[in-house]
């Protein structure tokens, strides 16, 4: 019963969905986190921003407006501040796979917007902090593509995402508490269209 229900949706599909094409993203990001956690007994902590490589690879399908997108970065090292003095780091991945919608045009200007999810994967903690745990949160995305008069497939581009990402932290004398990150990413880059 389930392969007649997975036949027959294929074949619903629209052939315009299989006439999409993909896009592939080089970026360098800023990752800023937003927040700060008050833990009682230790004291203010926040993790410090850091710079990123950010590629990213884009399907879109058809002539659709829509487009899905998932982020692959290079592992991300950030610093924990207690009371703003460096008292552990993290190294973290953070894949994200957004749905976006593109503001298609007459322009060579295409404004998108996206949504979808994100996750902390951690390792190699020093330092204050003796485990981190792997978390997953959602993501938003706001951003524009750009095709210079002269470019046939490449472009550059400019985004800005958030991640809603709280990993939670044990201390090496056993404390616990959410570590807010809530990171704001800018990422500004170059496009290419298959």
């Amino acid at each position: 019963m389930l392969k007649k229900v997975l036949v027959v949706a294929l074949l619903g599909l629209s052939s315009t969905a299989f006439a999409g094409g993909f896009q592939v993203k080089v970026g360098a990001s800023v990752v800023a986190p937003t927040d700060e956690t008050t833990v009682n007994g230790v004291g203010t902590l926040k993790a410090d921003y850091e710079f990123a490589f950010t590629p990213s690879v884009e399907y879109f399908f058809g002539d659709t407006p829509f487009s899905a997108e998932i982020l692959l970065a290079n592992p991300i090292n950030h610093d924990v501040l207690l009371n703003g003095d460096k008292v552990a780091s993290v190294r973290q991945l953070p894949p994200t796979i957004t749905a976006k919608y593109n503001f298609k045009n007459s322009t060579r200007f295409t404004p998108y917007v996206g949504v979808g999810g994100t996750a902390f994967i951690a390792w190699h903690e020093k330092g204050l902090a003796d485990d981190v745990k792997n978390t997953y949160g959602f993501a938003g995305q706001l951003g524009f593509n750009f095709q210079p008069a002269d470019a046939t497939n490449w472009g550059v581009y400019m985004d800005v995402r958030y991640a809603d990402l709280s990993p939670e932290v044990k201390l090496t004398n056993g404390t616990k508490f959410d570590l807010d990150l809530n990171p704001i990413v800018y990422t500004v880059g170059y496009s290419y269209k298959f």
